[in-house]
């Protein structure tokens, strides 16, 4: 369901009205240790305690993992769930009037809740009457199957909330509408009945099946998977879709598994509802599968979540339609494992079974389904070893397939120390035990892949040195600037003077919301043109008589924490620890070095745009003239000497010269001007003294 706007009143009043110690108590045990609550952090495993809940400051922090907010962003974190769910279900806990940014969007929102919860409602009352009759006689058939073909255990049968719909036409319909008193047409809108098709009256859409509840994160029964305990077709009927039940969104089994999930910090996703029950009984608990259809990307970020290394294992079924299922998934989520968003990991099971099949041989398989899942491997691996197996490389022209296929695979990697790997990997499949063939193998790939290269990328990408100079130095800046007030003037003036932005996501956001607190703080005094330029902003003093510099920005930064996407990685930056504080000691060398830093990311762009450009005019001048091999390498040296004057070339017109000169002053300006901000990233030791 997407959630309209919740009114600030109502967000303020949800804030309010909830105890943080409250909140976390249901989930974590605390102990009093002074004003403050600790315990084990739930995010990650720990023996000694290092999560502290603080009931007068309102939030919680972690010391081992640095996961920290308040009770909104504490249940977001624990139960996955988007912000206005929090709200909107601690709303509806605290008896809290929820109001949206729209009277008929209020509206609206209450008519959908009605439904929601009128039709969870009902889906819950047909799966306890599905588990009566599973216990019936008339459920016998059911049992047995389940026991004896299915080798579920009676503990597995009640924790999946296993149950039978009777043969008859109208027997849930009775049961519902003429002894509950459900309106027929909202029993319809949860899935569980059919208009006729002449005339008037319903039918049972499930009838003489064995009942699969199909549940959403919470545990609430959304929708149900039917299988036939005979012959008829199809063998699976679903659900169809209704206002909650989607079966792109959800994950069967997702429900029991997500604690597992984060605890192992893996997941394994199956084909079928029986591979998760038989994997759940075995013990991996991780396990969830999709509902009948190719496994989604939106399900793949939902897994995500859950997993803090994003480890994903796909164990679909060992035959050509398992095969082909993987190839989708892959494919699905190709763009977020190539940058690195995703762990994918392909698990195959022998003799071509499914998990259900492979664990009915008994207890023992555990150790042996263990062993092949530490084993499994990447998905990049597996693909290269499937489309090696699928060719026979003596026939030249599978061999030739083979190799164009994989190039097409190889050229989709941004990691050109990967890429290279690969490449290197994959020519000695091809080549066998012959080494000079390997070599030569090696270059052709190499060649081929070039081609390839992969076009998904983001224009925005850089290269990882740049970008973790770019992330440190960026850091440095806004812990300062939230740690030790005094120094703001400085770091505003630095980034005005240097013409510097934040260019993470996550800290331009931070940076927002800071000269958003700062504005509403300064809120109805006389501002100038330009306050943020200025010095009036941090020094002319508020209403209150306090300062912007003495402005605690942590405490209500921690206010605004549960609207941003990126909170995990910004949560550090509110907090000091020993080597954080150490990192600060001499806040204006810090400034310096971080402006510095940044700025010369910046220089070193400019500089590669020159070269691009000094490279694109020689090739200009190469294609308009009858050019030899020497001019060409002339034309080369002259970037790289200053010397030589660019004035006369034969056979080059004067106006390409003229771009020459400047392209290369441009160029030497910029080289000389990266070696002063060289110096002031790292001063000599005296400029460290001077400080000390």
């Amino acid at each position: 369901m997407e959630i309209p706007r919740l009114h600030p009143d109502t967000i303020e009043a949800v804030r309010q009205a909830v105890n943080i110690v409250d909140v976390v108590a249901e989930h974590v045990v605390l102990r009093k240790r002074g004003q403050e609550y600790v315990g084990c952090c739930p995010f990650h495993e720990e023996k000694t305690p290092s999560f502290t809940v603080s009931p007068l400051k309102g939030f919680y922090y972690c010391f081992g993992c640095g996961a920290g907010g308040n009770a909104i962003k504490f249940l977001m974190e624990l139960q996955k769930r988007s912000f206005a769910e929090v709200v909107l279900d601690l709303a509806q806990r605290h008896q809290i009037p929820v109001r949206t940014l729209d009277s008929e969007q209020k509206q609206a929102l209450q008519a959908r809740l009605s439904l929601q919860e009128q039709l969870y409602e009902i889906l819950a009352i047909a799966t306890s009457f599905y588990e009566h009759a599973l216990r019936q006689p008339i459920g016998q058939a059911a049992q047995d199957y389940l026991q004896r073909q299915r080798h579920l255990k009676e503990d597995t049968i009640q924790q999946f909330r296993l149950g039978y719909a009777p043969a008859g036409w109208q027997v849930l319909y009775t049961y519902l509408v003429e002894q509950k008193g459900y309106p027929p047409q909202l029993v319809e809108q949860a899935g569980l009945i059919m208009p006729q098709r002449t005339g008037d009256g319903y039918y049972d859409r499930f009838r003489d099946r064995l009942m699969i509840p199909i549940m959403d994160a919470q545990g609430r029964v959304v929708g149900f998977g039917g299988r036939t305990l005979s012959n008829e077709e199809p063998k699976y009927l679903n659900s169809p879709e209704t206002p909650i039940f989607n079966k792109g969104q959800l994950l069967f089994g997702l429900d029991k598994a997500r604690q597992a999930i984060a605890r192992k910090d893996q997941a394994i996703v199956v084909e079928g509802y029986f591979d998760v029950m038989a994997l759940h009984q075995a013990g991996f608990s991780q396990a969830v599968a999709s509902l009948g259809t190719a496994l989604s990307q939106a399900q793949i970020k939902l897994l995500l979540r859950y997993t803090e290394s994003k480890q994903i294992i796909l164990n679909f079924d060992a035959d050509p339609a398992g095969e082909r299922a993987a190839d989708r998934a892959i494919g699905k989520a190709a763009d977020l494992a190539y940058r690195g968003d995703l762990r994918l990991r392909i698990l195959t099971l022998p003799a071509g079974k499914d998990a259900a099949d492979f664990f009915s041989a008994g207890e023992a398989q555990r150790e042996h389904y263990q062993a092949l899942l530490d084993q499994a491997p990447l998905w990049l691996d597996w693909q290269i070893q499937t489309i090696v197996q699928q060719y026979d490389l003596k026939q030249s022209d599978q061999f030739q397939q083979a190799s164009q296929a994989l190039s097409q695979l190889l050229g989709k990697l941004p990691n050109a120390t990967l890429r290279s790997h690969y490449i290197h990997h994959c020519a000695e499949l091809l080549g066998g035990h012959d080494s000079r063939f390997v070599l030569r193998l090696e270059e052709s790939l190499r060649q081929q892949v070039r081609g390839q290269r992969w076009q998904g990328r983001s224009q925005k990408w850089q290269r990882p040195a740049d970008y973790n100079l770019r992330q440190a130095a960026e850091e440095q800046l806004l812990r300062l600037y939230l740690h030790c007030g005094d120094y703001r003037p400085l770091i505003r003036q630095a980034l005005q003077a240097r013409d510097i932005e934040f260019s993470l996501s996550h800290h331009r956001w931070l940076w927002r919301q800071i000269l958003a607190i700062e504005e509403a703080y300064c809120a109805g005094l006389p501002a100038p043109d330009d306050p943020y330029t200025t010095e009036w902003l941090l020094h002319s003093p508020t209403e209150t008589g306090t300062q912007l510099t003495d402005l605690d920005l942590v405490t209500h930064l921690f206010d605004r924490l549960d609207e941003a996407e990126e909170a995990a990685l910004i949560t550090p930056l509110l907090h000091l620890d020993e080597t954080t504080a150490v990192s600060l000691d001499r806040p204006e060398l810090v400034i310096q070095a971080a402006a510095a830093a940044l700025e010369r990311i910046a220089v070193e762009k400019r500089c590669r745009y020159i070269l691009r450009a000094w490279q694109e005019t020689v090739a200009l001048i190469l294609s308009e003239s009858l050019a030899s091999e020497a001019l060409r390498q002339y034309l080369d040296r002259l970037l790289t000497d200053n010397e030589p004057a660019i004035d006369d070339i034969p056979g080059v017109a004067p106006e390409r010269l003229q771009v020459l000169a400047q392209l290369r002053r441009d160029y030497y300006q910029h080289r000389q001007y990266l070696q002063q901000l060289d110096q002031q990233r790292c001063p000599p030791l005296a400029a460290i003294r001077s400080y000390t």
